[in-house]
């Protein structure tokens, strides 16, 4: 399914990006989160086996052969890449190295890649199969998508691959395309609050520290966390504050709310919510959604949130 929001008409940000200058310093070692792996030179064969970071590695122009592609469904196209960055892998000639998340060895070893990236965390994770590769002698790098941001993440794999420029040139593309469209967006007055609402049956609220409110922040918003009073409340924590469906109107603190992974009928469900019914953005029917893509930010999902958010401010 494509975007609603697609960045390549208003933008054209995925138009071919420049080869980036490459560093010459090689051999090197490469700390990660398995260990330190030592490349004698320069990969130029890289394949993916998380999609979540896919994405970055095509953003800082990797030389990206192959990637895991997830089950198909809506966030996809038919080969199971995610949408926001398909388009960019075809024309690259990205093949799918394995379907459906499932680990597949002889694939790997079908492509011999000069170097895999690997995840410790989500559902495309290879932890466990991270031994494998090693002994396969496959030069393997494993990285933690779930705590930093995608800008951290493209500047480490920048180092790793040697593409150190094209991570600072994405990062930089993106600043600058972030600049455009919060000049187009007048936030309301007041604060914001990022809300996961009913995902997977779990309610949370965004830290000011995620990516979503560093990205609201980039667009002029003010993004107000979890109150204090409800610290003790937290069953779960990282990018967001998880608490049980009774605390939600507690939680809620700021006078606008976003919806993670919200569309229009996500904010439709969210307004017509008895339990909200109180809430100061809910009577000022001041709740937007945040897009399908914004569960995890990343180069492409950053910039299709942003458009996202500026469509609905552009529509009043």
């Amino acid at each position: 399914m494509k975007s609603q929001f697609p960045i390549s008409a208003s933008l054209g940000l995925l138009a071919s990006f420049a080869a980036p200058a490459q560093s010459q310093e090689w051999p090197r070692n490469v700390i990660h989160e398995a260990g330190i792996l030592t490349l004698d030179a320069q990969p130029r064969t890289v394949v993916s086996t998380t999609p979540s970071v896919t994405g970055i590695l095509l953003a800082i122009g990797a030389p990206l052969v192959a990637s895991a592609a997830t089950t198909p469904g809506s966030l996809t196209d038919d080969k199971g890449f995610f949408s926001q960055w398909a388009g960019l892998a075809d024309e690259r000639g990205v093949e799918v190295l394995y379907p459906n998340l499932t680990f597949d060895m002889e694939s790997i070893i079908g492509w011999w890649p000069d170097l895999v990236v690997a995840s410790t965390t989500g559902a495309d994770s290879i932890l466990p199969q991270y031994p494998l590769l090693q002994s396969q002698g496959i030069p393997t790098i494993a990285v933690n998508y779930s705590d930093r941001s995608w800008q951290d993440l493209a500047r480490e794999l920048g180092q790793a691959l040697g593409v150190e420029r094209g991570a600072a040139d994405a990062i930089a593309r993106f600043d600058d395309n972030i600049a455009k469209i919060a000049s187009t967006i007048t936030p309301h007055d007041g604060t914001v609050t990022i809300v996961g609402y009913q995902l997977a049956g779990t309610y949370s609220v965004g830290k000011v520290s995620s990516p979503q409110a560093t990205l609201l922040t980039a667009l002029g918003f003010e993004v107000a966390g979890l109150p204090d009073r409800l610290r003790s409340q937290v069953t779960r924590s990282s990018n967001f504050d998880f608490f049980s469906r009774e605390n939600l109107t507690d939680a809620i603190s700021g006078d606008t709310v976003f919806l993670l992974n919200g569309t229009q009928e996500t904010v439709d469900t969210f307004l017509n919510d008895p339990v909200l019914a109180n809430l100061p953005a809910v009577r000022n029917r001041r709740v937007y959604a945040l897009g399908q893509t914004s569960f995890r930010i990343d180069y492409f999902s950053g910039l299709q949130t942003a458009e996202t958010v500026a469509t609905q401010f552009a529509a009043q």
